[in-house]
Protein backbone atom coordinates (compact mmCIF):
# COMPACT_ATOMS: atom_id res chain seq x y z
CA UNK A 1 0.00 0.00 0.00
CA UNK A 2 1.31 3.24 -0.85
CA UNK A 3 0.04 7.01 -0.91
CA UNK A 4 -0.46 8.90 -4.24
CA UNK A 5 -0.99 12.57 -4.34
CA UNK A 6 -3.06 13.76 -7.35
CA UNK A 7 -3.07 17.36 -8.14
CA UNK A 8 -5.60 18.45 -10.63
CA UNK A 9 -5.93 21.99 -11.96
CA UNK A 10 -8.49 24.06 -13.35
CA UNK A 11 -8.94 22.40 -16.01
CA UNK A 12 -9.92 19.31 -14.48
CA UNK A 13 -13.09 20.72 -13.09
CA UNK A 14 -14.19 22.78 -15.89
CA UNK A 15 -17.51 20.89 -15.57
CA UNK A 16 -19.32 17.97 -14.15
CA UNK A 17 -18.58 15.61 -16.93
CA UNK A 18 -14.52 16.91 -15.81
CA UNK A 19 -14.76 16.58 -12.38
CA UNK A 20 -16.47 12.90 -12.58
CA UNK A 21 -13.49 12.05 -14.92
CA UNK A 22 -11.02 13.68 -11.94
CA UNK A 23 -12.93 11.45 -9.91
CA UNK A 24 -12.77 8.23 -11.82
CA UNK A 25 -8.77 8.62 -11.65
CA UNK A 26 -8.52 9.01 -8.60
CA UNK A 27 -10.66 5.52 -8.13
CA UNK A 28 -8.78 3.85 -10.48
CA UNK A 29 -5.11 4.81 -8.27
CA UNK A 30 -6.93 2.94 -5.76
CA UNK A 31 -7.25 0.19 -7.28
CA UNK A 32 -3.91 -0.31 -8.95
CA UNK A 33 -2.20 -2.13 -6.67
CA UNK A 34 -5.37 -4.57 -5.46
CA UNK A 35 -3.24 -7.58 -7.72
CA UNK A 36 -0.21 -6.86 -6.11
CA UNK A 37 1.11 -10.09 -3.76
CA UNK A 38 2.81 -9.78 -0.68
CA UNK A 39 6.33 -11.17 -0.47
CA UNK A 40 5.08 -14.22 1.19
CA UNK A 41 3.00 -14.85 -1.89
CA UNK A 42 -0.79 -14.40 -0.39
CA UNK A 43 -3.23 -13.55 -2.20
CA UNK A 44 -4.85 -10.53 0.20
CA UNK A 45 -5.31 -7.56 -2.15
CA UNK A 46 -3.07 -3.86 -1.60
CA UNK A 47 -4.99 -1.05 -1.92
CA UNK A 48 -3.58 2.44 -2.57
CA UNK A 49 -4.62 5.78 -0.48
CA UNK A 50 -4.75 9.11 -2.38
CA UNK A 51 -5.05 12.68 -1.39
CA UNK A 52 -6.83 14.52 -4.29
CA UNK A 53 -5.03 18.06 -4.53
CA UNK A 54 -7.18 20.58 -6.10
CA UNK A 55 -7.79 24.11 -7.47
CA UNK A 56 -10.73 26.35 -8.38
CA UNK A 57 -12.83 25.37 -11.04
CA UNK A 58 -12.00 26.50 -14.47
CA UNK A 59 -12.11 30.64 -14.44
CA UNK A 60 -13.29 31.18 -10.77
CA UNK A 61 -10.60 32.42 -9.70
CA UNK A 62 -10.49 35.15 -12.63
CA UNK A 63 -13.51 35.49 -11.33
CA UNK A 64 -13.01 36.71 -8.21
CA UNK A 65 -9.78 38.45 -9.01
CA UNK A 66 -12.85 40.88 -11.10
CA UNK A 67 -15.00 41.05 -8.39
CA UNK A 68 -12.35 41.97 -5.49
CA UNK A 69 -10.59 44.39 -8.50
CA UNK A 70 -14.79 45.97 -8.55
CA UNK A 71 -15.10 46.28 -4.79
CA UNK A 72 -12.28 48.29 -4.33
CA UNK A 73 -13.47 50.71 -6.94
CA UNK A 74 -16.75 50.79 -5.26
CA UNK A 75 -18.54 48.64 -7.68
CA UNK A 76 -20.32 46.20 -5.56
CA UNK A 77 -22.54 45.48 -8.20
CA UNK A 78 -19.83 43.34 -10.31
CA UNK A 79 -19.15 41.63 -6.79
CA UNK A 80 -22.59 40.49 -6.29
CA UNK A 81 -23.10 39.16 -9.83
CA UNK A 82 -20.15 37.45 -9.50
CA UNK A 83 -21.11 35.93 -6.12
CA UNK A 84 -24.58 35.03 -7.55
CA UNK A 85 -22.99 33.19 -10.42
CA UNK A 86 -20.94 31.32 -8.29
CA UNK A 87 -23.19 30.43 -5.99
CA UNK A 88 -25.27 28.61 -8.57
CA UNK A 89 -22.55 27.33 -10.52
CA UNK A 90 -21.03 25.10 -7.47
CA UNK A 91 -24.86 24.24 -6.48
CA UNK A 92 -26.16 23.08 -9.56
CA UNK A 93 -22.65 21.10 -10.38
CA UNK A 94 -22.84 19.27 -6.32
CA UNK A 95 -26.78 18.37 -7.45
CA UNK A 96 -25.80 16.98 -10.59
CA UNK A 97 -22.95 14.97 -9.05
CA UNK A 98 -24.86 13.71 -5.88
CA UNK A 99 -28.32 14.36 -6.49
CA UNK A 100 -29.62 12.35 -3.28
CA UNK A 101 -26.42 13.11 -0.78
CA UNK A 102 -25.88 17.74 -2.21
CA UNK A 103 -27.51 19.09 0.94
CA UNK A 104 -24.03 19.04 3.20
CA UNK A 105 -22.47 20.53 0.05
CA UNK A 106 -24.98 23.03 -0.82
CA UNK A 107 -24.31 24.36 3.15
CA UNK A 108 -20.48 24.65 3.14
CA UNK A 109 -21.09 26.63 -0.67
CA UNK A 110 -23.74 28.83 1.10
CA UNK A 111 -21.42 29.66 3.74
CA UNK A 112 -18.25 30.08 1.32
CA UNK A 113 -20.44 32.20 -0.45
CA UNK A 114 -21.81 34.51 2.18
CA UNK A 115 -18.08 34.75 3.97
CA UNK A 116 -16.96 35.91 0.35
CA UNK A 117 -19.95 38.29 -0.29
CA UNK A 118 -19.35 39.70 3.31
CA UNK A 119 -15.09 40.23 2.50
CA UNK A 120 -16.13 42.19 -0.81
CA UNK A 121 -18.52 44.31 0.96
CA UNK A 122 -15.22 44.95 3.81
CA UNK A 123 -13.34 45.83 1.03
CA UNK A 124 -16.07 48.37 -0.73
CA UNK A 125 -15.95 50.31 2.91
CA UNK A 126 -12.52 50.70 3.19
CA UNK A 127 -11.96 51.07 -0.48
CA UNK A 128 -8.79 49.17 -0.54
CA UNK A 129 -8.02 45.97 -1.62
CA UNK A 130 -4.87 44.45 0.40
CA UNK A 131 -2.72 41.49 -0.44
CA UNK A 132 -4.06 39.68 2.67
CA UNK A 133 -7.81 40.62 1.61
CA UNK A 134 -7.08 39.21 -1.91
CA UNK A 135 -5.64 36.04 -0.63
CA UNK A 136 -8.73 35.37 1.66
CA UNK A 137 -11.16 36.33 -1.78
CA UNK A 138 -9.00 33.88 -4.02
CA UNK A 139 -8.77 31.14 -1.40
CA UNK A 140 -12.80 30.66 -1.39
CA UNK A 141 -12.63 29.30 -5.01
CA UNK A 142 -10.06 26.54 -3.98
CA UNK A 143 -12.09 25.50 -1.26
CA UNK A 144 -15.39 24.98 -3.40
CA UNK A 145 -13.50 23.31 -5.73
CA UNK A 146 -12.76 20.86 -3.19
CA UNK A 147 -16.28 20.33 -1.91
CA UNK A 148 -17.03 19.43 -5.68
CA UNK A 149 -14.86 16.79 -6.20
CA UNK A 150 -14.68 15.38 -2.18
CA UNK A 151 -18.90 14.83 -3.30
CA UNK A 152 -18.42 13.28 -6.05
CA UNK A 153 -15.93 10.48 -4.42
CA UNK A 154 -17.83 10.59 -1.34
CA UNK A 155 -14.51 11.38 0.92
CA UNK A 156 -13.62 13.59 2.90
CA UNK A 157 -12.48 17.02 2.50
CA UNK A 158 -10.06 18.93 4.72
CA UNK A 159 -9.42 22.70 4.25
CA UNK A 160 -5.60 23.13 4.01
CA UNK A 161 -5.68 26.54 5.41
CA UNK A 162 -5.36 24.25 8.86
CA UNK A 163 -2.60 21.81 7.33
CA UNK A 164 -0.27 24.20 5.44
CA UNK A 165 1.66 26.41 7.17
CA UNK A 166 3.57 29.36 5.70
CA UNK A 167 4.77 32.92 6.55
CA UNK A 168 2.60 36.39 6.31
CA UNK A 169 3.53 37.08 2.39
CA UNK A 170 0.46 37.19 0.79
CA UNK A 171 0.43 36.22 -2.28
CA UNK A 172 2.90 34.60 -2.80
CA UNK A 173 3.44 33.22 0.78
CA UNK A 174 6.59 30.62 1.44
CA UNK A 175 5.80 27.52 3.10
CA UNK A 176 6.72 26.22 6.50
CA UNK A 177 7.71 22.64 5.68
CA UNK A 178 8.35 21.55 9.26
CA UNK A 179 5.17 22.57 10.56
CA UNK A 180 3.18 21.66 7.34
CA UNK A 181 4.83 17.79 7.73
CA UNK A 182 4.06 17.42 11.52
CA UNK A 183 -0.08 19.22 10.54
CA UNK A 184 -0.17 16.73 7.72
CA UNK A 185 0.76 13.79 9.87
CA UNK A 186 -1.80 14.93 12.30
CA UNK A 187 -4.50 15.49 10.49
CA UNK A 188 -3.89 13.90 7.14
CA UNK A 189 -2.69 10.81 7.83
CA UNK A 190 -5.45 9.67 10.15
CA UNK A 191 -8.10 9.67 7.05
CA UNK A 192 -5.79 7.64 4.53
CA UNK A 193 -5.76 4.29 5.30
CA UNK A 194 -5.61 1.73 3.00
CA UNK A 195 -8.13 1.98 0.04
CA UNK A 196 -8.86 6.04 1.21
CA UNK A 197 -9.52 8.82 -0.31
CA UNK A 198 -8.94 12.38 0.28
CA UNK A 199 -9.53 15.45 -0.67
CA UNK A 200 -7.63 19.08 -0.01
CA UNK A 201 -6.88 22.70 -1.99
CA UNK A 202 -3.97 23.43 -3.66
CA UNK A 203 -2.49 26.66 -3.75
CA UNK A 204 -3.81 27.90 -0.14
CA UNK A 205 -2.40 27.38 3.39
CA UNK A 206 -2.54 30.13 6.18
CA UNK A 207 0.11 31.90 8.69
CA UNK A 208 0.84 31.70 12.69
CA UNK A 209 -2.13 33.69 12.95
CA UNK A 210 -4.68 31.80 10.86
CA UNK A 211 -5.22 34.40 8.06
CA UNK A 212 -5.20 32.68 4.70
CA UNK A 213 -2.41 33.10 2.33
CA UNK A 214 -1.69 31.74 -1.59
CA UNK A 215 1.73 30.74 -2.88
CA UNK A 216 1.62 32.17 -5.98
CA UNK A 217 2.09 30.44 -9.64
CA UNK A 218 2.13 26.77 -9.21
CA UNK A 219 1.31 26.86 -5.86
CA UNK A 220 -0.58 24.00 -6.17
CA UNK A 221 1.60 21.66 -7.14
CA UNK A 222 4.03 23.15 -4.79
CA UNK A 223 1.35 22.09 -2.15
CA UNK A 224 1.32 18.52 -3.99
CA UNK A 225 5.19 18.10 -3.31
CA UNK A 226 5.10 19.37 0.25
CA UNK A 227 1.89 16.79 1.26
CA UNK A 228 4.11 14.48 -1.01
CA UNK A 229 7.00 14.81 1.44
CA UNK A 230 5.21 14.95 4.46
CA UNK A 231 3.12 12.09 4.30
CA UNK A 232 5.90 9.81 2.51
CA UNK A 233 4.34 9.07 -0.45
CA UNK A 234 5.13 6.41 -3.24
CA UNK A 235 4.30 9.24 -6.13
CA UNK A 236 3.11 12.68 -6.95
CA UNK A 237 0.77 13.09 -9.86
CA UNK A 238 0.61 15.93 -11.75
CA UNK A 239 -2.28 16.17 -14.42
CA UNK A 240 -2.04 18.43 -17.31
CA UNK A 241 -3.22 19.10 -20.60
CA UNK A 242 -0.25 17.51 -22.33
CA UNK A 243 1.22 13.90 -22.32
CA UNK A 244 3.92 14.55 -20.29
CA UNK A 245 6.60 16.63 -21.23
CA UNK A 246 7.64 17.15 -24.46
CA UNK A 247 10.90 17.10 -26.33
CA UNK A 248 10.44 20.46 -28.30
CA UNK A 249 7.81 23.32 -27.95
CA UNK A 250 4.71 21.79 -29.83
CA UNK A 251 3.91 24.88 -31.57
CA UNK A 252 7.31 24.93 -33.77
CA UNK A 253 8.01 21.27 -33.80
CA UNK A 254 4.49 19.47 -34.37
CA UNK A 255 5.76 15.90 -33.64
CA UNK A 256 7.68 16.73 -30.27
CA UNK A 257 7.88 13.34 -28.56
CA UNK A 258 6.96 12.84 -24.77
CA UNK A 259 10.40 12.73 -22.48
CA UNK A 260 9.92 8.90 -20.86
CA UNK A 261 12.04 10.43 -17.65
CA UNK A 262 13.48 13.67 -16.73
CA UNK A 263 16.38 14.04 -13.86
CA UNK A 264 15.81 16.99 -11.53
CA UNK A 265 18.37 19.45 -12.88
CA UNK A 266 17.50 18.59 -16.32
CA UNK A 267 13.78 19.93 -15.50
CA UNK A 268 15.51 23.26 -14.29
CA UNK A 269 17.25 24.06 -17.37
CA UNK A 270 14.55 23.03 -19.56
CA UNK A 271 12.40 25.72 -17.30
CA UNK A 272 15.30 28.82 -17.31
CA UNK A 273 15.07 28.51 -20.86
CA UNK A 274 11.61 28.85 -21.54
CA UNK A 275 9.75 25.27 -21.77
CA UNK A 276 6.80 25.07 -20.21
CA UNK A 277 6.38 23.19 -17.71
CA UNK A 278 5.70 22.80 -13.94
CA UNK A 279 8.51 24.71 -12.33
CA UNK A 280 10.95 22.49 -10.74
CA UNK A 281 11.19 24.64 -7.17
CA UNK A 282 7.86 23.73 -6.70
CA UNK A 283 8.39 20.14 -6.87
CA UNK A 284 11.44 20.12 -4.77
CA UNK A 285 10.21 18.68 -1.88
CA UNK A 286 9.23 15.47 -3.32
CA UNK A 287 12.48 14.57 -4.80
CA UNK A 288 14.41 15.30 -2.34
CA UNK A 289 12.49 12.90 -0.34
CA UNK A 290 13.17 10.41 -2.54
CA UNK A 291 9.25 10.76 -4.12
CA UNK A 292 8.96 10.63 -8.25
CA UNK A 293 6.58 12.87 -9.78
CA UNK A 294 5.02 12.07 -12.97
CA UNK A 295 3.46 14.23 -15.44
CA UNK A 296 0.25 12.98 -17.25
CA UNK A 297 -2.26 13.88 -19.58
CA UNK A 298 -6.08 14.26 -18.04
CA UNK A 299 -7.70 13.97 -21.64
CA UNK A 300 -5.56 10.67 -21.97
CA UNK A 301 -4.85 8.94 -19.00
CA UNK A 302 -3.68 6.11 -20.61
CA UNK A 303 -1.31 7.81 -22.22
CA UNK A 304 2.51 8.33 -22.39
CA UNK A 305 3.74 10.37 -19.59
CA UNK A 306 7.07 12.12 -17.96
CA UNK A 307 8.76 10.74 -14.67
CA UNK A 308 10.74 13.50 -12.71
CA UNK A 309 12.95 11.19 -10.44
CA UNK A 310 15.16 12.07 -7.65
CA UNK A 311 18.61 12.80 -8.72
CA UNK A 312 19.92 15.26 -11.63
CA UNK A 313 20.17 13.70 -14.57
CA UNK A 314 18.34 10.88 -16.89
CA UNK A 315 21.08 9.37 -18.60
CA UNK A 316 20.03 10.62 -21.98
CA UNK A 317 22.70 12.39 -24.15
CA UNK A 318 19.87 14.93 -25.37
CA UNK A 319 16.32 14.47 -23.37
CA UNK A 320 14.60 17.77 -24.73
CA UNK A 321 15.19 21.41 -26.14
CA UNK A 322 13.78 24.43 -25.36
CA UNK A 323 14.25 27.90 -26.36
CA UNK A 324 14.06 31.37 -24.80
CA UNK A 325 13.70 34.66 -27.16
CA UNK A 326 13.84 38.57 -26.68
CA UNK A 327 17.76 37.85 -25.60
CA UNK A 328 20.47 40.39 -25.96
CA UNK A 329 24.21 39.96 -26.58
CA UNK A 330 26.57 42.17 -24.43
CA UNK A 331 30.16 41.58 -25.54
CA UNK A 332 33.22 44.05 -24.74
CA UNK A 333 36.46 43.55 -26.65
CA UNK A 334 39.79 44.95 -24.79
CA UNK A 335 43.00 43.91 -26.38
CA UNK A 336 45.04 43.74 -22.87
CA UNK A 337 41.78 42.17 -21.38
CA UNK A 338 43.87 38.64 -19.51
CA UNK A 339 46.65 41.26 -18.63
CA UNK A 340 44.22 42.69 -15.66
CA UNK A 341 44.06 41.57 -13.00
CA UNK A 342 40.40 41.38 -11.82
CA UNK A 343 38.74 43.22 -15.23
CA UNK A 344 35.84 40.28 -15.30
CA UNK A 345 35.39 40.76 -11.19
CA UNK A 346 35.35 44.67 -12.64
CA UNK A 347 32.85 43.55 -15.46
CA UNK A 348 30.78 41.54 -13.32
CA UNK A 349 30.24 43.85 -11.11
CA UNK A 350 28.64 46.08 -13.09
CA UNK A 351 25.73 44.25 -13.65
CA UNK A 352 25.31 43.64 -9.81
CA UNK A 353 24.75 47.72 -9.47
CA UNK A 354 22.53 47.59 -11.83
CA UNK A 355 20.73 44.70 -10.61
CA UNK A 356 20.69 42.64 -14.22
CA UNK A 357 21.19 39.15 -14.26
CA UNK A 358 23.25 37.71 -17.13
CA UNK A 359 22.91 34.37 -18.31
CA UNK A 360 25.53 32.64 -20.83
CA UNK A 361 29.10 33.67 -20.66
CA UNK A 362 31.62 33.57 -23.23
CA UNK A 363 35.41 34.49 -22.67
CA UNK A 364 38.41 34.82 -25.21
CA UNK A 365 41.84 36.22 -25.09
CA UNK A 366 40.15 39.45 -25.56
CA UNK A 367 36.10 39.74 -25.43
CA UNK A 368 33.95 38.71 -22.72
CA UNK A 369 30.53 38.11 -24.10
CA UNK A 370 27.21 37.67 -21.83
CA UNK A 371 23.26 36.99 -22.66
CA UNK A 372 20.78 38.97 -20.72
CA UNK A 373 17.17 39.32 -21.56
CA UNK A 374 15.96 42.16 -23.58
CA UNK A 375 14.29 43.84 -20.92
CA UNK A 376 17.36 44.66 -19.22
CA UNK A 377 18.31 48.79 -18.98
CA UNK A 378 20.88 47.83 -22.26
CA UNK A 379 21.74 51.93 -22.66
CA UNK A 380 23.02 52.00 -18.43
CA UNK A 381 24.35 48.68 -19.16
CA UNK A 382 26.27 50.15 -22.14
CA UNK A 383 27.70 53.09 -20.07
CA UNK A 384 28.73 51.14 -16.86
CA UNK A 385 31.03 49.12 -19.45
CA UNK A 386 32.40 51.30 -21.53
CA UNK A 387 35.25 52.36 -19.59
CA UNK A 388 36.21 48.58 -19.44
CA UNK A 389 37.05 48.57 -23.21
CA UNK A 390 34.92 48.84 -26.80
CA UNK A 391 30.57 47.63 -25.94
CA UNK A 392 29.25 46.02 -28.72
CA UNK A 393 25.03 45.20 -27.97
CA UNK A 394 23.30 42.46 -30.01
CA UNK A 395 19.63 43.09 -29.98
CA UNK A 396 16.87 40.56 -31.03
CA UNK A 397 18.15 37.41 -29.97
CA UNK A 398 17.20 33.71 -28.92
CA UNK A 399 18.22 30.83 -26.56
CA UNK A 400 18.00 27.33 -27.69
CA UNK A 401 19.11 25.06 -25.10
CA UNK A 402 19.72 21.02 -25.36
CA UNK A 403 19.52 19.74 -22.72
CA UNK A 404 20.69 16.27 -21.28
CA UNK A 405 23.73 14.16 -19.98
CA UNK A 406 25.86 16.30 -22.58
CA UNK A 407 29.02 14.52 -21.48
CA UNK A 408 27.99 10.97 -22.59
CA UNK A 409 28.04 11.98 -26.26
CA UNK A 410 29.98 15.01 -26.49
CA UNK A 411 31.64 14.97 -29.75
CA UNK A 412 28.38 13.20 -31.60
CA UNK A 413 26.45 15.99 -29.66
CA UNK A 414 28.39 19.03 -31.16
CA UNK A 415 28.83 17.23 -34.39
CA UNK A 416 25.22 17.22 -35.08
CA UNK A 417 24.82 20.51 -33.45
CA UNK A 418 26.86 22.04 -35.89
CA UNK A 419 25.43 20.01 -38.69
CA UNK A 420 22.07 20.93 -38.32
CA UNK A 421 22.39 24.36 -38.19
CA UNK A 422 24.44 24.60 -41.02
CA UNK A 423 24.92 28.53 -42.30
CA UNK A 424 22.93 29.99 -39.57
CA UNK A 425 25.08 32.24 -37.83
CA UNK A 426 25.67 31.76 -34.08
CA UNK A 427 26.39 34.19 -31.67
CA UNK A 428 27.20 32.32 -29.20
CA UNK A 429 27.65 28.43 -27.64
CA UNK A 430 27.88 27.65 -23.98
CA UNK A 431 28.36 24.49 -21.83
CA UNK A 432 26.58 24.91 -18.77
CA UNK A 433 28.77 24.27 -16.29
CA UNK A 434 26.58 21.03 -14.99
CA UNK A 435 27.38 19.59 -18.21
CA UNK A 436 23.56 18.94 -18.81
CA UNK A 437 23.20 22.43 -21.44
CA UNK A 438 24.93 23.37 -24.39
CA UNK A 439 23.55 26.72 -25.02
CA UNK A 440 23.17 28.46 -28.57
CA UNK A 441 22.29 31.99 -29.08
CA UNK A 442 21.79 33.42 -32.40
CA UNK A 443 19.09 35.89 -34.24
CA UNK A 444 15.57 35.83 -33.18
CA UNK A 445 14.09 35.46 -37.00
CA UNK A 446 15.91 32.01 -37.47
CA UNK A 447 15.38 30.76 -34.08
CA UNK A 448 12.43 28.35 -35.07
CA UNK A 449 14.21 27.11 -37.67
CA UNK A 450 17.55 26.26 -35.77
CA UNK A 451 14.91 24.47 -33.18
CA UNK A 452 13.12 22.29 -36.18
CA UNK A 453 16.87 21.61 -37.53
CA UNK A 454 18.05 20.73 -34.15
CA UNK A 455 14.82 18.78 -33.07
CA UNK A 456 15.19 16.72 -36.67
CA UNK A 457 18.81 16.24 -35.43
CA UNK A 458 18.12 14.54 -32.60
CA UNK A 459 14.80 13.17 -32.38
CA UNK A 460 14.02 12.82 -35.89
CA UNK A 461 10.02 12.45 -36.67
CA UNK A 462 8.74 10.17 -33.59
CA UNK A 463 5.41 10.02 -35.31
CA UNK A 464 4.79 6.88 -33.32
CA UNK A 465 5.00 9.33 -30.11
CA UNK A 466 1.86 11.43 -30.63
CA UNK A 467 1.28 13.74 -27.75
CA UNK A 468 -2.24 15.62 -26.72
CA UNK A 469 -2.47 19.37 -25.89
CA UNK A 470 0.21 22.13 -26.16
CA UNK A 471 2.40 21.64 -23.00
CA UNK A 472 2.58 21.34 -19.17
Amino acid sequence: MGIVIMKFGGAALADVESIRRAADLVRAAVEESRAARHPAGSEKPELNSVLAVVSAMDGVSESLTTAARAAEGADLSVARRVCAALRQRHIEAARSLAPDASAGAEAEIESIIAALDARLQGVRLVAELSDRSMDEIVAAGDRLGSILLALALGAPSLDARTILRTDSRFGRARPDAVATSRLATERLLPLLGPGRVAVTQGAIGSDSLGSATTLGPSGADYSSSLFGAALHASEVRVWTDAEGILTGDPRIVPDAGTVEVLGYEEASELVAFGARILHPATIRPALEAGIPVTVRCFSAPAGRFTTIRPGGQSGKAVVALAMRRQVAIVSVRQEAMMDQAGFLARFFAAFGRLGVSVDLVSTSEICVSVSLDMSAPLERVEDELAELGTVDIATDRAVIAVVGDILVEAPVILRKTFEALGDLDIDMLSMGANDINLSIALREEVAELALKRLHEAFFGHPAEVPHKGGGA
